[in-house]
């Protein structure tokens, strides 16, 4: 039994680890804070954590009032806006490369005019902190994720990457352009 255990807990442990060739990839860019006047030593990893009961978090969460601008974190493109049921308001963002995603999540509101498709530059505004999907209504944050693309592109679907070793040296953004 203990080795069935031991098995599952190391099955979980590999799902949950980040990509090495996409830690590679985002070691190669310049982030920026996502979430206007925060600083990177007011972050937490918790990429490993567990939510929901085993599901791995794959994000860090960035604990901001209601309403506080969020920044797009580099150069790239705007891949999709989304509303999911668990990320709620959703902005998928592209690296300039097309190999890495950038995801933010619970937004209160979109930026006015952003649209899927359109050119992105680092710090540009996506939109606002907010509780929307599944993020308790009395801790606003942004959820904000990383992933390596695959070969097809597709918005919704890659490979894990802790977004934590990057934006802790990442500027931080104390007014919008």
């Amino acid at each position: 039994m203990k080795a069935h255990l031991a098995l599952l807990a190391f099955a979980a442990a590999c799902i949950a680890a980040s990509d090495p060739e996409g830690e590679r990839l985002l070691s190669q860019r310049t982030l920026s804070m996502p979430v206007l006047g925060v600083a990177p030593t007011s972050l937490h990893d918790m990429f490993n954590d567990k939510r929901g009961g085993s599901r791995p978090h794959e994000a860090i969460d960035i604990m901001a009032p209601r309403g506080t601008p969020v920044l797009a974190v580099d150069d790239g493109q705007v891949a999709k806006l989304f509303l999911s049921k668990p990320g709620g308001m959703t902005v998928y963002h592209f690296d300039p490369t097309g190999r890495l995603a950038y995801y933010y999540a619970h937004l209160n509101q979109y930026a006015p005019g952003l649209k899927e498709g359109m050119p992105l530059k680092r710090g540009q505004l996506l939109g606002y902190v907010g509780t929307s999907g599944n993020a308790d209504p009395g801790a606003p944050h942004l959820h904000f994720g990383v992933f390596k693309l695959g070969p097809q592109k597709q918005w919704w679907k890659g490979d894990p990457v802790n977004p934590y070793p990057a934006l802790r040296n990442a500027a931080v953004v104390t007014a919008l352009r």
